[in-house]
């Protein structure tokens, strides 16, 4: 905790380096979390620095609203949604080598058909790297369907090309070879033919229901999927902090959410 604090605090004097790319060309510079030359422009809540980014499993809005002491549920909730919008490095490498790939239905139990067809639930496609029994970085996006005019540019945008694909063959599949890909086509029992893409699944869906209660709306599902890819490709961090660093970088580089965009997406 020491550590931490002493962290910070060179934050709050000296400011904190980082990089990104505008206009296709890597600069750097400095971010002052205290603008100390216009003190009146400054507004201060007391917090955690770390609550964030350091829990595991991360906070709900009803959480961070109890931690503050916030009177206003939407301004917890705001706040987060920030973050989440920050989570995503626009300029972040691919996914690379042997990559699973498949699709998953995300929401409620509800009563309706099962597979590729399921009713009432949000389709989204999982890509994660593996090297043997490892698991490496994950992605996850929402799809319209599981037609190749979903399927391929998911893959296109997340994979590296030339990595090998591995599927089961499903025909939103097709034609991928001709983009650059290899594609391998597990067969045999179901739930032994993508076991990494099994894993992310169950453990998104346990995160979903324990640090969310399962209360996330369609319209801003994206967003979670964001906030666990960035937190499930940085679980081995052996330093917390950084990722208090990433974010800041990676805000740089991304719009700002208001309250207003949230509300009004579709």
């Amino acid at each position: 905790m020491l550590q931490k604090n002493m962290q910070f605090m060179d934050y709050l004097q000296n400011g904190v380096s980082v990089s990104f790319f505008h206009d296709g060309q890597q600069q750097s510079t400095l971010v002052y979390l205290v603008d100390y030359a216009n003190v009146e422009r400054n507004s201060f809540t007391v917090a955690n620095q770390w609550m964030i980014t350091d829990q595991k499993n991360g906070a709900s809005a009803q959480g961070l609203q109890q931690v503050l002491g916030l009177n206003s549920y939407q301004t917890a909730w705001t706040w987060l949604h920030k973050i989440r919008a920050a989570m995503v490095n626009p300029n972040r490498c691919k996914l690379s080598g042997a990559v699973e790939v498949d699709e998953t239905y995300i929401g409620g139990i509800t009563k309706g058909k099962r597979g590729r067809g399921a009713e009432n639930k949000v389709l989204v496609a999982v890509a994660v790297e593996y090297d043997g029994r490892k698991l490496g970085r994950c992605r996850m996006n929402i799809l319209q369907d599981a037609s190749s005019d979903s399927l391929h540019p998911f893959i296109i945008e997340n994979v590296e090309n030339g990595s090998t694909l591995l599927t089961v063959g499903w025909a939103g599949y097709n034609g991928i070879e001709d983009k650059g890909y290899k594609q391998k086509i597990k067969s045999g029992e179901e739930e032994n033919l993508l076991p990494h893409i099994h894993t992310i699944v169950s453990l998104l869906k346990r995160w979903l229901l324990g640090t969310h209660q399962g209360a996330v709306e369609e319209k801003h599902l994206q967003a979670y999927l964001d906030e666990y890819v960035f937190r499930f490709n940085r679980r081995k961090s052996a330093q917390r902090g950084l990722l208090f660093y990433r974010l800041l970088e990676s805000a740089m580089q991304t719009k700002t959410v208001t309250y207003d965009d949230l509300i009004s997406r579709s």
